[in-house]
């Protein structure tokens, strides 16, 4: 079942925005959004939270200040996603601007796992770091920063993630989820982490006197170049776009309408299609993320960290056409997981669940993230799809529903179970976690339980938040190139309308898409709703977005059909 509902619209807010210039459209949506004052939508570098209300920010800046004085080596240790991708590379530009003697390693999805292990400790130490550096990682990395220790190599954590019950014996951790940070923004992907580190290094070697306008060797550098790659992993994470994310991400866009991106990821909106002077959020979430997380899903990271940080126009699009091919590789490998779950989820009563573990031995490790997902969507009960690992390990990736926190249900279940879960971690929406593969049911059982506690019936009720209906005189080019011109995200939803309409033509597009033409009094539209090839009744109430439709050179708004209330 599916009910579309409408967002309330705050008037005084609405109002408010209303006479400070917004354009009513905008200010009906954002008010929705909690918006009370156009103050509120600056998204000037000035209004970003300062490094020094992060804990731990401005002892990394003293940190790396010395490591680079005195002319230490510095090894960053990334995540395989991009959010590790883009920090990693966000890392080594930054740390290169200041003098900076550094390297990188991204450990292995199927040898080494995810974070500073021991095992990554020990391939880091053939390197001989002085200094190690996380990225998007570290904060569980208890045992691995324990063994960095012994052979004498200092950690610096940059992370975003939820921390356990015991942090490392880091030199420094910067992670404004970790305890007693008062950093009011604790939505930071590990990018913009290591963005607000690079600002406390800058701000340190400013103290110091290291930068001289007048002299060619020490002028400061420009952090801001560095925005492009920020925005990209902030989005691509899908963490809440706050108004600290939306300023990082709505400088980013403006540097890349610009032309002013790195080469690497000029060459990706290449490859997918897109032209960057129109660059959206959605562009970063959908066509240039993907891309880039292909390599880490299939391959190594490295390639596309290797994209972010070469100034080679040649080379970039080298490595961004293999990356594109590896997320073609992805796509196949995802459909023909996606037809195994159809046979997995005839044997479940899906209605009776309040949630779905699903093993295949022979799915991709690296597609499961995208598997639980596309399950999570088509059932709405929290996911979680297992591939076989090492050593008679299984390994899954999660994803959750409103009202159910998935790193906290699975501690919950390790309490519950002690030795059940060998290793898992994450955050409210996404997690992951490994057991041994004869404890699949087992586990299967203890999560169920655990949704069962965590989740109501209203839970289990798909809701599609909509903006209510649309003016029939916004159904436009125009007004869609107005909510392109904003961010939106997670937390801070691009625009969903909601009509009824009669369905006057309906056909089935490569057996999985619906094309539709609809009619609302006088007016006609275009219509799609992917991956839904059941067909509508006569009239239907719709959750649909606009966008445009180019076909022979010629633009006209479809509608993006998003569900419908049945």
């Amino acid at each position: 079942m599916t009910r579309i509902v409408a967002r309330s619209v705050p008037m005084r807010a609405h109002l408010m925005l209303e006479q400070g210039g917004i354009h009513p459209l905008l200010a009906r949506l954002y008010a929705a959004r909690g918006i009370k004052s156009s103050e509120e939508l600056d998204t000037s570098l000035a209004k970003l939270i300062p490094p020094a209300q992060m804990k731990g920010a401005l002892e990394a800046g003293t940190l790396l200040a010395d490591s680079i004085a005195a002319q230490q080596r510095i090894l960053i240790v990334a995540d395989y996603d991009c959010d590790g991708a883009t920090a990693c590379a966000l890392g080594l530009r930054g740390l290169r601007m200041f003098g900076a003697q550094v390297d990188y390693l991204v450990p292995n999805r199927f040898e080494t796992g995810y974070g500073l292990s021991p095992e990554v400790v020990a391939i880091a130490a053939h390197k001989k770091p002085d200094l190690i550096v996380t990225v998007d990682n570290g904060i569980a990395s208890v045992d691995g920063i324990a063994a960095a220790n012994a052979l004498g190599m200092r950690v610096l954590v940059t992370d975003h993630h939820l921390p356990g019950d015991t942090l490392p014996d880091a030199a420094v951790i910067v992670n404004p989820n970790q305890p007693g940070c008062p950093f009011p923004s604790k939505a930071l992907a590990g990018c913009g982490v290591m963005f607000y580190v690079l600002l406390a290094l800058r701000a340190e070697l400013r103290s110091r006197g290291a930068f001289d306008k007048n002299s060619a060797d020490k002028q400061e550098p420009n952090l801001g170049s560095l925005l492009d790659l920020v925005a990209l992993g902030t989005v691509a994470d899908v963490v809440p776009l706050d108004r600290n994310n939306r300023i990082l991400v709505a400088q980013g866009l403006a540097r890349m309408k610009a032309g002013q991106m790195q080469a690497g990821l000029r060459a990706l909106f290449n490859v997918a299609g897109r032209d960057p002077r129109q660059a959206a959020s959605f562009d970063l979430g959908f066509a240039i993320g993907p891309r880039l997380n292909a390599a880490g899903r299939l391959s190594d990271m490295a390639l596309g960290i290797e994209c972010l940080i070469t100034d080679d126009p040649g080379r970039a699009a080298n490595i961004a056409q293999e990356l594109d091919q590896i997320n073609r590789e992805r796509r196949s490998i995802e459909a023909d997981m996606q037809t195994d779950t159809v046979s997995l989820l005839d044997n479940i009563d899906v209605a009776s669940r309040a949630s779905l573990s699903l093993y295949n031995p022979d799915w991709h490790q690296g597609v499961i993230g995208i598997l639980a997902g596309r399950v999570r969507e088509k059932t709405h009960r929290p996911t979680f799809a297992f591939a076989r690992g090492n050593d008679g390990e299984v390994k899954a990736s999660g994803r959750s529903i409103p009202g159910l926190h998935l790193r906290d249900a699975l501690d919950l279940v390790s309490k519950r179970h002690p030795g059940l879960l060998l290793k898992f971690g994450g955050h409210a929406a996404a997690a992951g976690l490994t057991l041994r593969e004869e404890d699949f049911e087992r586990f299967d059982a203890a999560f169920e339980q655990v949704a069962r506690e965590l989740l109501s019936p209203a839970d289990l009720t798909r809701t599609i938040e909509t903006d209510g209906t649309l003016e029939d005189g916004y159904f436009g080019i125009d007004t869609v190139r107005v909510l392109e011109g904003s961010i939106w995200g997670q937390h801070f939803p691009a625009p969903v309308f909601a009509d009824t309409f009669r369905v006057i033509r309906q056909r089935v597009l490569k057996e999985k898409h619906l094309k539709l033409t609809l009619q609302k009094g006088q007016s006609r539209f275009e219509a799609i709703w992917f991956n839904h090839p059941d067909e509508l009744p006569d009239q239907a109430e719709l959750a649909f977005r606009l966008s445009i439709n180019e076909y022979n050179g010629t633009q006209s708004v479809q509608l993006m059909v998003e569900g419908a209330a049945v």
